[in-house]
């Protein structure tokens, strides 16, 4: 029988996703100068932390069909931003992979995400508000611990 969760709990939850939801789309907006989809930059960022993953893989894991997800690496590719590459253990499948200019796209995206909050967190937040901040993320962090 499942435990019934307390008020604090299911308000602490709803909370925090809505927060983490709203975060990751102005963190998103940052990425704006990448001139890049939500899809792109999704399949781009997933190659990047997994690969080097098959087009299948990659279609699975971002759970789109195989057609779509051929449409968005035709664009990465023709930016040059990723490449296939043959499959050590099967020569018949190919593996995707950044290239260097991918690479360097997803680290200064990541820079400008990073660079905004901080911003944002020093002209919004006093130094004891920031460290709140910094004990509630080692809190949620543990709730994240198998």
């Amino acid at each position: 029988m499942p435990a019934v969760l307390s008020e604090s709990a299911a308000h602490a939850a709803r909370d925090v996703r809505v927060l983490v939801g709203r975060l990751r789309r102005r963190l998103r907006e940052t990425y704006g100068h990448l001139d890049l989809t939500p899809s792109q930059t999704s399949a781009l960022s997933r190659i990047g932390r997994e690969g080097p993953l098959s087009a299948s893989d990659l279609a699975a894991a971002e759970r789109v069909r195989p057609q779509s997800i051929a449409a968005t690496l035709a664009v990465l590719e023709e930016r040059g931003l990723t490449e296939r590459r043959p499959d050590p253990g099967d020569g018949r499948r190919r593996l995707l992979t950044l290239t260097p200019a991918g690479t360097a796209l997803l680290e200064d995206g990541r820079r400008a995400g990073e660079e905004w909050l901080a911003r944002a967190l020093q002209e919004r937040l006093t130094e004891a508000e920031r460290r709140t901040v910094v004990e509630a993320m080692a809190l949620l962090d543990r709730v994240t611990e198998p």
